[in-house]
Parts: structure tokens; C-alpha cells; sequence
């Protein structure tokens, strides 16, 4: 696997836990400066105690302007070279009884979320003579899943944006992808669990097979599999990888 260029300062969102936090601590592992950013300063500062980021940044990604002063605030440290647009929920609902507030939140932290990161980095990321942008989807951007409109809509979005903003950025030193998890071993997909549990009366083991069973190798994935993916696309050696939706899913999609 060819590494990072010298010491870039990368940016988590949504890098406290779960995957975040797994691609966070890959990418201090391969030299990189790390800011994980969230809405938990708890969470976030236990992150950088435990030597999985350098520094936090408190902000909620559906919030436009909380976003950019923290951005801003991190990008003053020192340059961002690589955004790591992770951050995200999901709700689970019946088409039926999934109205407009619910789509319009899964469509603020899935996609605007997203969005707002990348017109705070991009900027400065096109005139540096390297930059990453990775965002973290979901098969649910690739395949539809019942009960899920909503997030699986956000989650296409962002494949859509990434596709379309990496041929704007196919003139410069910046790649533009996404990679799209399968139902991973982290605390969202445990809700998911408790939800499936609550609704079904099926145990915990029978609540993780339902959703192991999209995997045709019968597991969930873990984090870090996730931030194997996404540290090779931050590296030198991946230059010429952009504008791809990357499935980690045991073959799902």
C-alpha cells in the first residue's frame, strides 16, 4: 500500500466512534494529523486521550455555519489536506409513515452534512498539491433496503455528489470518493438491533443475523475493514481512483 505524503492534516466528521473513529486512529497510524470532529466534546476528547486523533472540533454537521467556524477553526491549525465526510444517522420507518421531517433529517446529516464539509475544505484542499475526500455512505447508496427510504435517498445522494464533484476535480491534485459499508459492528447498527429486538421479539442473536444475512459471507463488518478501504484511497498510490463508490460488503452489492 503506497502512504500518505508527508504529515497531511486530515479531518474526521463524525470521528468519535464507530467507524470514524477506526479511520481516524488508521490514519494517525500512517503519519497523519487528525482532527475528529462531532457534536459529543466528551466522546471526542476521549478519542484524542486515547491517541485515536491529535485534536477535536465540536460542531453538528447539519448545521451549516457551527460547521464551517469549526472547520475554519481546524483549518487555521494547520491545512486540511484530507475530509473524511463520516458523520451520519439513520431512521428506520414505513414509507407509509415516513413523512417530510423525517426525510429532512436524514437528508441534513446524511447529505447537507456532507455537503457543508466540502465547501468548507475544498477551497484550500484545490490549490494544495495533494487533497482527499472520502465520504463514508452505505450500500443504502448503491441498493435500496425496505423501511429505509429515507436514508437510502441521502445515501444516494452523496454517491451521486461524489461522482459529480470528482469530474469537476479531475483537473487538480483532489480525489473525490465514497465508500459504502454494509451493516457494520458499531453503535448504529446496534440500534438497528434494539429496534429489530423491540418490533419482532427476536433475541439479539437473531436480531444481528437478520441484518448479517445481507452479507454473503454471513457476518457484520467491522470498523475497521471500513478504514482499511478509506486509507487507501488516501494514499499517494490511489491518485488515480476518483469519482468510485467503493462497496465494503462481503459481495453484498
Amino acid at each position: 500500500m503506497s502512504g500518505l505524503p508527508h504529515l497531511p492534516h486530515a479531518l474526521v466528521t463524525g470521528g468519535g466512534r464507530g467507524i470514524g473513529r477506526a479511520i481516524a486512529a488508521s490514519l494517525v497510524g500512517a503519519g497523519a494529523t487528525v482532527t475528529v470532529l462531532g457534536r459529543n466534546a466528551a466522546v471526542l476528547e476521549e478519542a484524542v486521550n486515547a491517541g485515536a486523533a491529535h485534536f477535536a472540533a465540536v460542531a453538528d454537521v447539519s448545521n451549516e455555519a457551527s460547521l464551517k467556524a469549526a472547520i475554519a477553526g481546524a483549518s487555521a491549525r494547520k491545512p486540511i489536506d484530507i475530509l473524511i465526510a463520516n458523520a451520519g444517522s439513520a431512521e428506520s420507518a414505513p414509507f407509509a409513515k415516513s413523512d417530510a421531517a423525517l426525510f429532512a433529517r436524514m437528508m441534513e446529516v446524511n447529505f447537507m452534512g456532507v455537503v457543508h464539509a466540502v465547501q468548507a475544505v475544498l477551497p484550500g484542499m484545490k490549490d494544495r498539491p495533494y487533497g482527499r475526500i472520502v465520504a463514508v455512505a452505505s450500500t443504502a447508496g448503491l441498493k435500496g433496503y425496505a423501511y429505509v427510504s429515507a436514508y437510502a435517498a441521502a445515501k444516494h445522494a452523496v454517491v451521486g455528489l461524489v461522482r459529480s464533484l470528482a469530474l469537476e476535480m479531475a483537473g487538480s491534485n483532489v480525489t473525490v470518493n465514497a465508500v459504502c459499508p454494509g451493516f457494520t459492528d458499531t453503535d448504529l447498527v446496534a440500534t438497528s438491533i434494539e429496534n429489530i429486538m423491540k418490533k419482532t421479539g427476536r433475541t439479539r442473536e437473531q436480531a444481528i443475523a437478520e441484518l448479517a444475512k445481507h452479507n454473503p459471507q454471513g457476518r457484520l463488518i467491522t470498523p475497521q475493514e471500513v478504514a482499511n478501504a478509506v486509507l487507501w484511497l488516501c494514499g499517494e498510490g490511489a491518485s488515480a481512483i476518483t469519482g468510485q463508490a467503493i462497496a465494503v460488503a462481503g459481495g453484498e452489492v
